[in-house]
């Protein structure tokens, strides 16, 4: 008899193959049938009707520190995700030495927007090498897999102290001792080592993530190290990210395809539309395509829709700063919508300079736009500017008068790249291109302004099923975009495609009633910190090792997920 019988539905397999009707059957953790089972389950699930897909394997994560405290992973795991990797963009918490706790801390604050307070409360440091944070990780049962990467942040400052964080040339015993340490990481099971290039991440101090100005030496050797130990995947953020560094793509790609011929890794690096060049990203993936044609594997992570922040009273929004604003900034979210809405005060507050992030918004209100529902590919005639040409009012006074809106709910999206032709079909292509996969969703990062996460939720309800502004994205092909392929690239190759012998993480999807609701403020972090967290609808069943975790969108208690460490790595 089996676990679990998975009766009717229409199998997705991760491969990108057709859709199937067909019977999937679970037992000891394993999807051990696909097709027409005849024998019974413990439990069976009529999925007639409903999407039978490989659980996601979201490859941009930073729940670094919160997979210390938090075993639910919320909200990735509220999205299907059933395997995440942490450790990106160059920063995390290991190795570290004793003295540089908080310094860690203040460099994640900074690049990712995670509350300082929370990750000194929720964190119990117990490592101070790298397999030691493998291992303290691997203590908690949870509802998810994590991987880990070994950061080039937390690296450099372990070996280079403030030379390392103050971005110094490595010397030769530098070198020597980064490239020891990273193999012994790869040995005790990292799945890579990530490194940051984009001079616009940096810590609450001010200075650039350790490694942003690495030289290719240093690199290299690393690289080479990262191979001597089993292998693993080397993931960049591009220095010319966000249009940062012209010509940063090209030199990105050059290295990481060098790097990939000589040592057999796989690389992967960041990759979304930005408004200084948008059409850029196009010149990118044939880079990627004559890099690849050559031996080597660079795959490009694309975000799975348009690069945005979220103003909303509750959280962070463009007229904090301002005098008249800070007056009434600790008072309970309605009593300040309400202090906010009266005449004198608000004639204050907008005859006061913005700051730099009110600024950009004020110069490019056709980027804004209300969230009156999880639309992230808006009208442009829905924007702050168009809705201010409309009523013959300021930018200013629309969008001043929008985040008062529900006691101070109303939620703004600024679409700060990924948006420069008004529509977001370059999304459906970069997800098209067969080298690509879904990425950058940031799960437990930048908590205050985004929380893209859910991407996967939406990738489905939108670019697959709703789209209406453009050409949709085949349901096979997004669905191998998250499962399949990531899977593949880290080398996972007991998931991410649902097949006999295969661990069975699945999601069992109703896609007619997909969907997300808006995000909302929760205080849940330690301390009760704030972060932006959104919920979907329309997950039936998540299931993780052949256990589910979610049951019609709700956490079912149970915690079967562990550490994963590389393939043929040292346990």
């Amino acid at each position: 008899m089996h676990d679990l019988v998975i009766r009717g539905g229409t199998v997705v397999d991760g491969t990108g193959a057709p859709a199937v009707r067909a019977d999937v059957a679970v037992r000891d953790g394993l999807i051990v049938e696909v097709g027409a089972v005849s024998s019974p389950g413990r439990r069976e699930l009529d999925a007639d009707g409903l999407l039978v897909t490989p659980g996601y394997v979201d490859p941009h994560t930073h729940y670094d520190g919160q997979v210390t405290w938090d075993p639910l992973l919320r909200p990735s795991t509220a999205h299907g995700v059933t395997t995440a990797v942490v450790g990106n963009c160059g920063v995390g918490f290991a190795p570290v030495r004793p003295d540089r706790h908080a310094w860690l801390v203040q460099l994640m604050e900074g690049v990712e927007d995670i509350p300082g307070t929370a990750l000194h409360e929720g964190i119990r440091w117990a490592w101070e090498s790298f397999p030691e944070y493998l291992d303290a990780v691997g203590t908690m049962a949870r509802a998810a897999d994590v991987a880990a990467q070994l950061p080039h942040g937390a690296l450099r400052t372990y070996v280079m102290g403030e030379r390392g964080a103050d971005d110094e040339p490595a010397t030769a015993e530098d070198l020597a001792a980064m490239a020891a340490l990273v193999e012994e990481a790869a040995r005790a099971g990292a799945v890579g080592f990530s490194t940051n290039r984009l001079p616009a991440h940096t810590a609450r101090d001010g200075r650039p993530v350790p490694g942003t100005t690495a030289s290719e030496e240093e690199l290299f050797a690393i690289g080479r190290a990262l191979a001597a130990g089993g292998g693993g995947v080397v993931q960049v953020v591009s220095s010319e990210g966000f249009g940062t560094q012209a010509g940063g793509y090209r030199r990105d790609v050059d290295w990481l395809s060098r790097l990939s011929r000589e040592t057999g890794l796989r690389t992967t690096l960041a990759l979304s539309q930005n408004l200084n060049a948008p059409e850029l990203w196009r010149d990118v993936l044939a880079w990627v395509d004559e890099a690849n044609a050559t031996g080597a594997t660079v795959v490009p992570q694309c975000s799975g829709r348009p690069l945005g922040l979220l103003f909303t009273l509750g959280s962070r929004h463009p007229f904090e700063g301002i005098p008249a604003y800070e007056e009434v900034a600790d008072l309970p979210l309605a009593e300040r919508a309400r202090a906010l809405a009266a005449p004198d005060r608000r004639a204050r507050i907008l005859a006061e300079p913005r700051r730099s992030v009110g600024v950009l918004a004020g110069r490019l209100p056709d980027k804004l736009f209300p969230l009156s529902s999880p639309d992230y590919e808006p009208a442009p005639e829905t924007s702050v500017a168009a809705l201010a040409a409309a009523s013959g009012r300021s930018a200013d006074d629309v969008l001043y008068d929008l985040l008062l809106e529900d006691e101070g709910r109303r939620l703004v999206l600024f679409t700060l790249g990924g948006y420069a032709h008004g529509h977001a079909g370059h999304v459906v292509e970069m997800m098209e291109h067969p080298a690509t996969i879904l990425g950058l969703a940031d799960g437990g990062a930048h908590c205050s302004l985004i929380c893209d996460a859910s991407v996967p939720t939406s990738m489905l309800s939108h670019f697959v099923r709703d789209r209406s502004r453009g050409p949709r994205l085949a349901l096979e092909t997004a669905v191998r975009k998250m499962t399949g392929a990531p899977a593949a690239l880290y080398g996972f190759t007991d998931r991410g495609v649902v097949a006999p012998g295969l661990r069975a993480d699945l999601n069992v999807i109703d896609l007619d009633h997909l969907g997300l609701l808006l995000p909302e403020v929760a205080h849940d972090l330690p301390t009760g910190a704030r972060r932006l967290v959104q919920r979907a609808t329309g997950y039936v069943m998540t299931t993780v090792a052949g256990i589910p975790v979610t049951e019609h969108d709700e956490d079912t208690g149970a915690r079967p997920g562990r550490l994963l460490r590389r393939s043929g790595a040292n346990a």
